[in-house]
């Protein structure tokens, strides 16, 4: 078996490489080197162990990881902190094999030759923590899993334009607590496997600490909820509107549009593609309507 170098790699060649190491795993010019074989097996194994462990903190806590989402979003978290949220079993089931295909993508890079330290190292801006998933080839990089239509954000570049998550206030802030402003994203499409790396502009990143300070006077030090996060758009030609795809995967989006359909709230109408929440009723769907 071939001894891996580590030291002449860098990321311009990444994606190349992990497709190139899984070719020739698959034609039998390679091996896996046992202590490829236990890290993933480790890493594995954490994983389950923290999806699996309850988490037990008392109240809200702004992060690196959610630091980027919309400032009405985590006014909400903040607000409702107290309550208890049940994840109900198929999400969570999801974020399981998230983490282990983030494992995944880490046995690849280090299967591919290049060089992976800082793994969950914590780091802090202006008093707000996180952790980041990784350095390969000295710059921070957070891993992401995606779906086919999230994956060509990162593949086209265009995350700037529909970042919900807040993925790139995210990076900003590891880079900034590690001094670095050459970050990326090492991505996995779910549903091909396919992978991009993807390393934004400078200017398509916040200033962490402006950020930081902005989130904290308006989800701490204001009685009411900031602007909506975004606009209802159409739904069909009838006249209705609905929730665009930024509000789906919100745990606040009946509390936050409580005033639509003129104060009705929002109307939960089931379709086969999944359940579509109107703002605005003008011609009622024939299909089930749900309550919430």
């Amino acid at each position: 078996m071939k001894n891996r170098r580590t030291n002449m790699k860098n990321l311009s060649t990444l994606i190349e490489d992990i497709y190139s190491s899984v070719s020739k795993l698959n034609t039998g010019e390679e091996e896996i080197p046992q202590e490829l074989l236990d890290s993933l097996a480790e890493g594995m194994k954490n994983a389950v162990v923290s999806w699996a462990t309850p988490q037990n903190r008392a109240g809200f806590e702004l992060r690196m990881s959610n630091m980027g989402r919309p400032s009405r979003q985590l006014y909400y978290t903040n607000k409702y902190s107290d309550s208890r949220s049940t994840i109900d079993a198929p999400t969570s089931i999801k974020f399981l094999y998230g983490h282990l295909l983030e494992e995944v993508l880490i046995f690849l890079v280090k299967l591919s030759g290049h060089n992976v330290t800082d793994q969950q190292k914590e780091v802090v801006v202006s008093g707000v923590k996180g952790h980041m998933d990784c350095k390969i080839d000295g710059e921070v990089i957070d891993i992401k899993t995606a779906s086919g239509f999230a994956f060509k954000k990162f593949q086209n570049g265009t995350l700037r334009e529909d970042d919900p998550f807040g993925y790139l206030s995210q990076l900003a802030g590891y880079e900034k607590a590690e001094g670095t402003d050459n970050g990326g994203f090492l991505v996995i499409n779910k549903e091909s496997g396919e992978l991009t790396l993807y390393q934004p502009e400078e200017l398509d990143k916040p200033n962490v600490e402006s950020l930081i300070g902005s989130i904290v006077k308006l989800i701490f030090n204001i009685g009411k909820p900031p602007e909506k996060c975004y606009k209802p758009i159409p739904a069909g030609t009838k006249g209705n509107m609905k929730l665009p795809r930024g509000c789906l995967y919100c745990n606040f989006k009946i509390e936050c549009h409580k005033d639509a359909n003129d104060g009705e709230g929002l109307r939960m109408f089931k379709y086969a593609k999944g359940i579509e929440y109107l703002t605005k009723v003008k011609s009622v769907p024939k299909v089930e309507e749900i309550s919430a």
